[in-house]
């Protein structure tokens, strides 16, 4: 709570964009050298992205996260991409999605679109297709959702990826930065673990890190510039734990 009103809310004004957003995928994909394929895809298109090659794998991620678009294989190890599908709907996630199936049947195009995907993509395809897909996709969710999150004196707009305060005061983010304000502002009721945070941010790379040193510094770096603007928040260290974002 901040002078008795709650800190978290919505707004409808419009932000002047300074720094461009990366889409952020997730590629479902069982067969192997397909899913390296669109992994070479992804990182050649500069997406941030996550890999799930089975329906379980998928299912986590897709409950953890939220993506900017879903490459979906219908056939999956464990279960089937249309089951995925209907959790997203039941979860009202807004997450795009691409069906990226062999199953050329009208059946099949129809039901996946019935169930909620934004496009249904037969294999073999064209790589290039599936980035104009993508890219489709994103801009007409950005299109629907033109509203801003309040939280304290802190604006930001998830479209063009700005933070400000007061709407006067823009604060300029890292990519990085503003991912995990955004994160820790999303889920301002409960403690992020930073593994959970890390994960978030880096994806399925935070493996390869050998300690969570470029973490730190991306938090220090965040709280540094939330002080000098004035920001009505804190991020909280929670000892042992990870860190949580709450009004001052």
């Amino acid at each position: 709570m901040h002078n008795g009103l709650s800190c978290f809310g919505r707004i409808s004004t419009k932000l002047i964009p300074y720094f461009v957003s990366i889409m952020k995928l997730l590629i479902v994909e069982d067969e192997p050298e397909l899913l390296h394929n669109l992994e070479e895809f992804a990182a050649h298109e500069g997406f941030q992205y996550d890999l799930a090659s089975g329906y379980r794998s998928a299912l986590e991620r897709i409950s953890l996260y939220e993506y900017d678009c879903i490459i979906l294989d219908i056939n999956l190890p464990g279960g089937n991409g249309f089951d995925l599908l209907k959790i997203l709907h039941k979860e009202d996630k807004t997450d795009g999605v691409i069906i990226l199936s062999a199953r050329d049947s009208l059946d099949d195009k129809l039901k996946g679109l019935e169930l909620g995907a934004d496009d249904y993509l037969t294999k073999p395809f064209y790589f290039s297709e599936l980035n104009a897909r993508i890219k489709a996709i994103v801009r007409r969710k950005q299109f629907k959702t033109n509203k801003l999150v309040r939280f304290a004196n802190l604006i930001i707009d998830p479209d063009q990826y700005l933070v400000s305060v007061n709407d006067t005061n823009p604060i300029s983010l890292t990519k990085k930065e503003y991912a995990i304000l955004a994160h820790l502002v999303s889920n301002h009721k409960r403690v992020i673990t930073k593994v959970a945070l890390a994960e978030y941010i880096w994806g399925d790379y935070v493996d390869e890190a050998q300690s969570f040193d470029f973490l730190f510094s991306q938090i220090r770096n965040l709280k540094r510039k939330l002080k000098k603007a004035k920001a009505q928040v804190e991020i909280h260290n929670i000892y042992g734990v990870g860190y949580q974002i709450k009004c001052t």
